[in-house]
Formats: C-alpha cells, sequence, structure tokens
C-alpha cells in the first residue's frame, strides 16, 4: 500500500500527481523531502549511537596495580623453591581480565596458566601460552579440547576414556586425595587408569591450605603416594595457601587469590601487595539533618545534621549488601562510613569531614581484601570475582 500523500506506487499518472507549491512536485517517496524519507533519516538518527557517545566514561572504575601483581607473583614464585609458579586466571583473572593478567605474568615468567573451562582457555588462545583446562572434557568441548590451545585436565574415569579415544594428546590428572571435589581415585590409578596417556602433570587440591589442620598432611602424604605410581612429568598440589606451608610444592605450584592481593593465610601478609582499588563518582551531596534516615529500610538514622554522598556503585557492580553501615570510603587519610543499605546501584557515605568532596568527585572505597571480607561477612575469593562488568578496568 502507497504512503498518504505519495504518488509513486498511488495509480496516480505522473501528470495528476498534486504540487507542495505553485511551482514544484511534491517529491517521490524515498527521495529528500519525501515522506518515507523522511522516516528513514528519523529512523537512521535513532540507531546511530554517536562516537561521542559510545566513549562515554564509566561512572565507576578499578585501578588495577600491574607492579603488584608481578610483584605478587614473583614473590611466590620465591616461595616455591625449586617449584615452578603458575597462574591461575580462571573467571576472568579472577575478576581482574584473564588477558592482561596472562599478558602481565607470561612477561614475568610465569608458563603455566589455569582456567576452568574451554570458553576461558579459546579467550587466552591468542597470546599462546600454556593453558590447562581445570574442569576437563564433556562431549561438547572435544572440538575444542582437540584442536591443541589447551590442555585438559582429566577428572573422571569418562573424561580419560574420552580423551584416549580422541588419540590421546597431551594432558593434565586430578587426583582426589580427601576433599570429594574433581578427580579419578587413587583405586582407578592402580588399576590402570592412566595407562597410555601422556600425562604432563598429575595435580590434586588442598582443602584446608589455610588452616593448620591434620588433613593438609594427609592429602600430601597420600598425593606423594600416587605420584610415584604414575609417569606423570610433574606433579603439582599447592595453591595460594599451600605455597606458604613447607614441603607441599613438590614441581609446580597454582596460586590464585594471593596474586591479586588476597590473603589466605596470615603469614603471607607482610609480602602480598593489593591489586584492587575500587573508585566511583558522587552523583550528590546533599545534607541529612538530625533524625532523617538513610536508604532502604531506613537502617541508619542521622544523630546530628550530616552531609552525605551518593556515590555511583552498588551490589550489581560486586558492592554488596553485607558492606550496609559498615564499609568505609576513604580521602585524604579520612575514614568515611557507608551509612545506610547499599542498594542496587547506590552507596550512601557521610562525608561531614571531606569539605572538598562535591558532585562529580571521585571517591575510593575500602577493599582490602581480608578486611573487606572481614567487614562483609563474604570470602575475599567472593568479593574479587563479583567485581563487576559496569566498572571500568584500568591498568597503572
Amino acid at each position: 500500500m502507497a504512503a498518504a500523500g505519495c504518488w509513486c506506487r498511488s495509480g496516480v499518472s505522473r501528470s495528476a500527481r498534486p504540487s507542495d507549491t505553485p511551482g514544484g512536485s511534491k517529491p517521490r517517496c524515498g527521495e529528500p523531502g519525501g515522506r518515507q524519507g523522511e522516516r528513514s533519516s528519523t529512523r537512521r538518527a535513532r540507531g546511530t549511537i554517536p562516537r561521542r557517545v559510545i566513549d562515554i566514561p564509566a561512572p565507576l572504575r578499578l585501578r588495577l596495580d600491574g607492579d603488584a601483581l608481578v610483584q605478587n607473583w614473583r614473590t611466590l614464585n620465591r616461595m616455591s623453591g625449586t617449584a615452578a609458579c603458575g597462574a591461575a586466571v580462571k573467571a576472568n583473572g579472577y575478576g581482574l581480565g584473564a588477558i592482561e593478567v596472562a599478558r602481565r605474568l607470561a612477561a614475568a615468567g610465569c608458563r603455566d596458566f589455569f582456567v576452568s573451562n574451554w570458553q576461558e582457555a579459546a579467550e587466552l588462545a591468542p597470546l599462546g601460552l600454556t593453558v590447562s583446562v581445570l574442569h576437563g572434557v564433556r562431549e561438547e568441548d572435544m572440538p575444542a579440547a582437540t584442536a591443541g590451545f589447551a590442555r585438559p585436565v582429566l577428572n573422571t574415569p569418562t573424561q580419560v576414556a574420552r580423551w584416549k579415544a580422541a588419540g590421546g594428546g597431551p594432558c593434565d590428572v586430578m587426583v582426589d586425595t580427601g576433599m570429594n571435589r574433581l578427580g579419578v581415585s587413587a583405586d582407578d590409578i592402580a588399576g590402570g587408569l592412566l595407562d597410555g596417556l601422556a600425562v604432563e602433570t598429575l595435580m590434586s587440591h588442598l582443602a584446608c591450605a589455610d588452616e593448620d589442620v591434620p588433613m593438609n598432611a594427609v592429602q600430601r602424604d597420600r598425593f606423594a603416594a600416587v605420584a610415584g605410581t604414575t609417569s606423570a612429568r610433574r606433579v603439582s598440589l599447592a595453591n595460594s595457601a599451600g605455597i606458604a606451608l613447607k614441603g607441599y610444592a613438590f614441581d609446580l605450584t597454582r596460586p590464585g587469590l594471593a596474586l591479586y592481593g588476597g590473603i589466605p593465610r596470615a603469614d603471607l601478609a607482610a609480602v602480598i601487595r593489593p591489586t584492587v582499588t575500587l573508585e566511583a563518582q558522587i552523583l550528590q551531596r546533599r545534607q541529612v539533618s538530625a533524625g532523617q534516615t538513610v536508604g532502604y529500610n531506613a537502617t541508619w538514622t542521622a544523630p546530628a545534621d550530616t552531609e552525605v554522598a551518593i556515590v555511583n556503585l552498588g551490589y550489581a557492580d560486586g558492592y554488596f549488601r553485607g558492606f550496609s553501615n559498615c564499609g568505609t570510603a576513604s580521602e585524604g587519610g579520612i575514614a568515611m562510613p557507608v551509612i545506610g543499605r547499599v542498594s542496587m546501584d547506590l552507596v550512601a557515605i557521610d562525608v561531614t569531614n571531606a569539605a572538598n568532596l562535591e558532585e562529580g568527585s571521585w571517591i575510593g572505597l575500602d577493599f582490602a581484601l581480608p578486611m573487606a571480607a572481614e567487614r562483609s561477612g563474604m570470602s575475599q575469593y567472593e568479593l574479587l570475582t563479583g567485581l563487576g562488568a559496569r566498572f571500568r578496568r584500568a591498568w597503572v
């Protein structure tokens, strides 16, 4: 059906078409000035995002300390003694960005990297690194696994059989020594499960390395006994906390949390540096009168007239509700409390003692991992990996 007022498909002859002006013809559909042309221009205008909009700065950012990351790896490498020191970069490099983390650590000398699944491995493939995929191989993973850009860590007899059926190329194997999570059993290995496999690294995982408990030694001894019965080229047991335990390094260590500033054991606190700083912009500065409340469910009441900054950050970004009424921000050495309940996109902070902060100012949230974990009731791992996509990640 022709557009209203359009002559070109309406059956009206050219000689009979109407004129908009005494001396001119009405434009045809799609011509400049025609109704369809006007609509097309409107659609183009609505569907095109100007470059200046695409590049709009984010109102919250992570300042990531590349020097601290590398120094943490070097510290853990030194603590690993004669063992090689790898790096767990799963979960997008514990929230920091796997590609940037891996690139920096590879430049520092790290040669072994660990991810959870094949999607994560594929993201690192352009870097040409040695990558092990901790979750092994599902049937759906086989096209990627046989492409050769990463090694599977085989965890079950079914995965072992699947890998053998595909040709049995180089692989790693996880053996369960007491955690009862992933891994083949010592009995499976004794029964010949790994016969014929080209096992690069036999590994296990400590359940309680962050505590001084007898189970650590039990797992170590079980692992050493099993390792001696295989043809694996290397064996690996220690995670970040395990590196701090004497006699657990074997041939290869696999730190994760401590690389990123986490402290799984108190004896690492003096040598591990924080890598992540949270910063967000103030959307509004307002005065809250004595007796008034702030936030959902009115959990905070002003004891006196209070200057409050409403900050562009919330639990959707990984600053969780556990920080309600107990988190802090800092400015010029002054600690400023989070007041009221953390909401999805906003946090309120008492800035009475920071007269220089105003709408548009940036403010840093205190996020040293051991302290933040204690305040929020969440683990250091959850805090790091929960950092959301709305942060602009800026390496410094």
